[in-house]
């Protein structure tokens, strides 16, 4: 059987009861590595902490072993217990989706685990989770690619009244574009973006675009850390939140829609001026 198991966003220690049961029980563990990361994911004795929890040897799996040798992955579950180990839920990236839908054209048992996300877990900082639109995704700029596909689902979102999520990026283990134009991988430092970086991305886009989407006075929420125990959330203005030390990574930014008076009350206890009094 292939178990695929949510580990929650916080440290190993947030896995369920019944994720923890099975990892114990599987013959062969792994952790992906590259959609997300738990907080050991920046601590040097992060792997073996987990282990030592879970009483099991883990072999961390980046995007290059998933994307192009999952089949070994499958195999290994046609005759074992295998666990496959997700930061927050299984289904929080189509990575692990392609996964489950590869097992089970194989005829391969899947049993998934869920565990909390970034996509429920947003709801710490006041806004409604049924207010939200369209979920986005922010990649990183380069001198020759600057995507706006984000544009046009954050501008509807807006004209809906309703918040939008971003997620920011995170390249871990890519190959850098000089290596692949040589025929040899060489991979780039691990880079995970910081909310100031997608605010300035975010409004070279609106000045593009000029549709009035978004500008440097719309109300937002920067999250840092989500599910951490130091987890930091501040409201305000683009402009104001471009000044806030978030701190180390993971990050994400809501662009907030129209508020009902609860949504207010609660993002007052997060606001710039709250937090300096």
């Amino acid at each position: 059987m292939l178990y695929i198991i949510g580990l929650g966003l916080g440290d190993e220690r947030d896995i369920t009861l019944r994720g923890l049961e099975a990892v114990r029980i599987c013959d062969k563990v792994y952790v992906e590595a590259y959609t997300s990361l738990l907080s050991f994911g920046l601590a040097s004795d992060g792997l073996s902490r987990m282990e030592k929890l879970y009483g099991k040897d883990i072999v961390v799996a980046d995007r290059e072993m998933v994307e192009e040798h999952a089949d070994a992955i499958l195999r290994e579950a046609s005759d074992s217990n295998v666990a496959f180990l997700v930061v927050g839920d299984p289904f929080g990236a189509t990575t692990h989706t392609d996964l489950v839908v590869r097992a089970k054209k194989i005829g391969l048992e899947v049993r998934v685990i869920h565990n909390a996300s970034v996509m429920n877990a947003i709801g710490v900082c006041g806004l409604q989770l049924y207010r939200y639109g369209e979920t986005v995704s922010i990649p990183f700029f380069t001198d020759t690619w600057r995507p706006d596909s984000f544009y046009p689902k954050i501008h509807r979102n807006r004209q809906l009244g309703l918040h939008t999520l971003c997620l920011l990026d995170i390249r871990v283990k890519e190959p850098s574009l000089e290596s692949l134009c040589r025929g040899k991988k060489c991979y780039e430092p691990p880079r995970y973006m910081q909310i100031h970086t997608a605010i300035n991305q975010l409004l070279e886009i609106e000045e593009s675009n000029g549709k009035s989407a978004y500008d440097a006075e719309t109300k937002c929420v920067g999250i840092a850390r989500l599910g951490y125990e130091d987890q930091k959330i501040v409201a305000g203005s683009m402009k104001d939140l471009l000044d806030v030390d978030f701190g180390l990574p993971l990050h994400c930014l809501v662009i907030v829609g129209e508020t009902h008076p609860v949504e207010e009350e609660m993002l007052d206890f997060y606001s710039i001026k709250s937090i300096n009094e």
